[in-house]
């Protein structure tokens, strides 16, 4: 053998011009098939001679072809029994290690077969998706002799329902949908992980190995011998073969790009991978629906594939047992098969999505298969024909349960954008770096599955959804709420308003139920600014939300489509926090409809209530509340917080700290002695113990106490504060009262620890906006923001520097965003003059991008 030093440097210069081969890097699979003969060429260069007595064989990608370039190198010893063997493996490893090839091994005997197959799913696979490499092929062919032999009937279906469990597993950890914005192109749905399984599963089923001796990529190969088998038709070979390419020449970019194996496609990667397929800056986010299609494509397959194997395990049904629903279809169990062979009409399709809706059922493969080769060669039809369609569109929208369900399969299987020209344009659309998780076509539709789980749950949103009557309507408000995204986001609500009165006009509704849905369209962003931004114990706020409103229906329908909208943003976004605010607007909202009262009316009568139940006990009650010109007090706390706060006003103490748990945050109220500053020295104490404020409300009395209501949680969990940190938070706050520079130089302090906590929290830089708002009592200002930790004490503190009195603050947060509204004055109590707002535009921006 040559010197080890020699073979590394050869192999490191072979891979290196590999790797810097541009046009080669394009041809993902060629590009793999190569590098994968090269190192197990160095393998079997570096092993011969020291194997003996044992086979060696590749594993994974390597096995497969498909190394990309950071990949795991997995080889496998495999001996009949381990006998002394260990010293002549070791040698083996540290030769190949010292040479540049950093291999990943694992040794095993035929024994391991038996142990494996019972106790470990994941190392069991690895047995069968192996190639032979050097050493002892007779060893090898009896492992597999022995591996296949292993394997009986009720072993393979124990085998495939595991396979079946760990997708749903990876899937629940990686990303449960093919248009997942930041994808792991590996284990997100639609990854390249999802085709591996079917692999496994083929191979599993027939006790076959897949490896084969021609220089090919294993899947390309598997692909091929499936259609040449009659398993898929030549449409859907082509697309599985090229968007499994794609998906993994995003891989061999990223992994290049990046120099590590990193199979995160990430925002600030996304633009530069698509330079390298050919896309500029003006067009990039095209890159990225080539791959939102491309994972479809293979998410598509690998769920056909599934049920094709569950059925091949399950004990088949009878012929006698089938139901004809019409001329063109019928249903053995839960699967609807097609009885004719032709081409299908769009109005056919949507009557076979209409009975399997309604049904609850499933397509077979073929009928599947026949559906997707239709919609590739569909033109536009004939009036009479897309009449149909509609009239079965509409009747899906109508279907008591399933809807959400058979719209995303439609939508899954190219039949939305056939027939809905506007969603089509939606299809794989997204916002770079926003707090969306999903494309907008994807979003749409988890927020017309989440309404529908709304039957499952007994909640306050579940009870509104049961009582209304024409769901189907506001199943189309869902459909077009962002269907004009792609045109213009900045005012999509307008213009998706007029889309949905075009496209329901041509689908026949009549005007009453075009303009319902206009309304909720136009307003679908409305509720969520109002409970968010504003405060809900202020008149004028809950005044201008009602006003918009003609009836208790449109209401209820818009609370539902914001819910369903926030709720399908992501998993960050839709919290206990956000939900209460909806409900208590909801709630209020609807009274004042109900009884025809104003804002003012409301507050006055609930108020008025608290004080009568709280005077009858105690004396100072009345006073107190109505030494606090601000309507909301009563309506925050409860009747024996309240007499907690008189308790301790009364003390005389300097400040009072109360901690309460709230349903998914902690409501912090501090009571002391107004003074200049003291709501940013306090929200910067509340910062360096690493608490994110949701909201800071203000309450003064007619003699300078304040009342200052915090709800908070902690930045790194996102929920409600431990117990046991209440003590030292407490002590933090008492100190901001002393000295000003103490909490300053504290803040400052802390603000050296965070920036490796910031790293993971926030990934992007963005944008500053400071917009104002005229009320009849305050001037709000709106602060758009990228989020920091020590945000709002950085905000607070300028505004006190500028003079500005706050009396509300509500933070709302969607990842990585904030919009902070603040209900101001000046220090006189005057509203801020509109030819100062530029004044502090500027001074607020610049105070915020130096902390960016």
């Amino acid at each position: 053998m040559e010197n080890i030093k020699d073979i590394k440097a050869i192999f490191q210069n072979q891979r290196a011009k590999l790797f810097e081969d541009k046009e080669l890097v394009k041809d993902s699979y060629k590009f793999c098939v190569q590098y994968s003969l090269l190192v197990e060429e160095f393998i079997f260069k570096i092993a011969s001679g020291i194997a003996a007595g044992c086979a060696i064989a590749s594993g994974g990608s390597f096995s497969r072809r498909e190394l990309s370039p950071h990949s795991d190198i997995d080889i496998m010893f495999i001996f009949p029994e381990l006998d002394g063997s260990e010293s002549t493996i070791q040698n083996c490893i540290t030769n190949l290690w010292d040479a540049g090839i950093e291999v990943s091994h694992t040794v095993r005997t035929y024994s391991d077969i038996k142990k494996f197959l019972k106790d470990d799913l994941h190392s069991f696979t690895q047995f069968f998706e192996t190639r032979f490499i050097l050493g002892e092929e007779k060893v090898y062919k009896e492992w597999n002799n022995i591996l296949f032999e292993s394997i009986d009937e009720e072993s393979k279906k124990n085998l495939i329902d595991e396979f079946i469990d760990d997708i749903a597993q990876r899937h629940a950890r990686y990303g449960d949908s093919a248009k997942m914005l930041e994808p792991n192109v590996k284990y997100t749905c639609g990854g390249l992980r999802d085709l591996h399984v079917i692999e496994w599963m083929f191979s599993l089923k027939n006790c076959l190995l897949l490896t084969e001796s021609r220089e090919i990529a294993q899947t390309k190969s598997f692909l091929k011998s499936l259609q040449r088998s009659d398993v898929i038709n030549r449409y859907v070979r082509n697309d599985v073969i090229d968007s499994y390419a794609f998906v993994l020449s995003v891989r061999n970019h990223l992994h290049l790009f990046t120099d590590t194996k990193n199979d995160r496609l990430e925002f600030r990667s996304q633009e530069k991978i698509a330079g390298y397929f050919g896309y500029d800056k003006t067009n990039w986010q095209n890159f990225m629906k080539r791959y939102f299609e491309a994972a479809n494509n293979i998410n598509r397959f690998s769920k056909t594939m599934v049920k094709k194997f569950r059925d091949e395990i399950t004990d088949p049904i009878s012929d006698y047992l089938a139901i004809d629903l019409d001329d063109d279809y019928s249903m053995k169990g839960n699967v609807i098969t097609l009885k004719n062979k032709g081409n299908l009409s769009l109005s056919e399709i949507f009557r076979a999505f209409y009975y399997r809706g309604l049904k609850d059922a499933r397509f077979d493969q073929k009928l599947r298969w026949k559906i997707l080769e239709s919609i590739q060669d569909y033109e536009e039809e004939d009036r009479s024909s897309q009449e149909v369609s509609s009239v079965f569109f509409r009747e899906i929208l109508r279907l008591p349960k399933n809807v959400g369900k058979t719209l995303s399969m439609m939508n899954e299987m190219g039949v939305m954008g056939a027939f809905m020209p506007e969603f089509k344009e939606m299809i794989g659309f997204f916002q770079p770096g926003v707090y969306h998780c999903y494309t907008s076509d994807e979003h749409t539709l988890i927020a017309l599955n989440n309404i529908e789980k709304l039957r499952e749950q007994d909640s306050n949103a579940s009870k509104i959804f049961a009582g209304i009557k024409n769901k189907d309507i506001l199943y189309l408000a869902v459909i077009f709420h962002d269907i004009a995204k792609p045109i213009n986001v900045s005012g999509h609500e307008i213009i998706g308003a007029e889309i949905a009165n075009s496209v329901m006009e041509r689908l026949n509704y009549d005007q009453e139920e075009i303009a319902l849905v206009k309304f909720l369209v136009r307003h679908h962003l409305t509720m969520e600014q109002v409970a968010f931004r504003r405060n809900l114990n202020d008149p004028a706020a809950l005044n201008n939300f009602v006003v918009h409103f003609s009836s208790l229906q449109e209401l209820e329908m818009l609370y539902i489509l914001t819910y369903a909208d926030l709720s399908a943003v992501s998993p960050a976004v839709w919290t206990h926090w956000k939900s209460d605010l909806l409900a208590e607007l909801f709630r209020k909202s609807k009274y004042m409809i109900e009884d025809r009262i104003s804002g003012e009316e409301l507050l006055h009568a609930t108020t008025a209530d608290v004080i009568v139940q709280g005077a009858s006990e105690n004396n100072s009650f009345q006073e107190h509340i109505e030494s606090i010109n601000d309507l909301g007090y009563a309506q925050h706390y409860s009747e024996d917080e309240i007499n907690l706060h008189i308790n301790e006003i009364e003390k005389g103490s300097k400040i009072s700290v109360f901690f309460k748990e709230g349903t998914g945050f902690t409501n912090i109220t501090i009571i002391s002695v107004d003074a200049p500053s003291l709501l940013s020295r306090l929200c910067g104490a509340l910062s360096i113990n690493d608490l994110n404020i949701h909201s800071a409300q203000i309450f003064t009395r007619d003699d300078g106490i304040v009342i200052d209501s915090f709800s908070v949680t902690d930045f790194r969990t996102h929920k409600p504060i431990e117990p046991s940190r209440y003590e030292s938070i407490e002590l933090s706050l008492m100190n901001t009262l002393d000295e000003e520079r103490q909490i300053i130089k504290e803040f400052n302090k802390a603000k050296s620890k965070w920036w490796r906590l910031e790293s993971k929290l926030f990934k992007r830089k963005g944008k500053v906006k400071i917009e104002f708002e005229k009320h009849e009592k305050y001037t709000i200002i709106d602060v758009f923001s990228p989020d920091r930790l020590g945000l709002l004490f950085t905000i607070t503190k300028k505004m006190n520097e500028l003079g500005l009195v706050i009396h509300l603050a509500k933070i709302s947060t969607k990842a990585d965003d904030v919009v902070d509204a603040f209900y101001t004055l000046y220090r006189d109590g005057k509203k801020v003059s509109p030819k100062d707002y530029e004044l502090i535009r500027v001074e607020l921006t610049s105070v915020i991008e130096e902390l960016l």
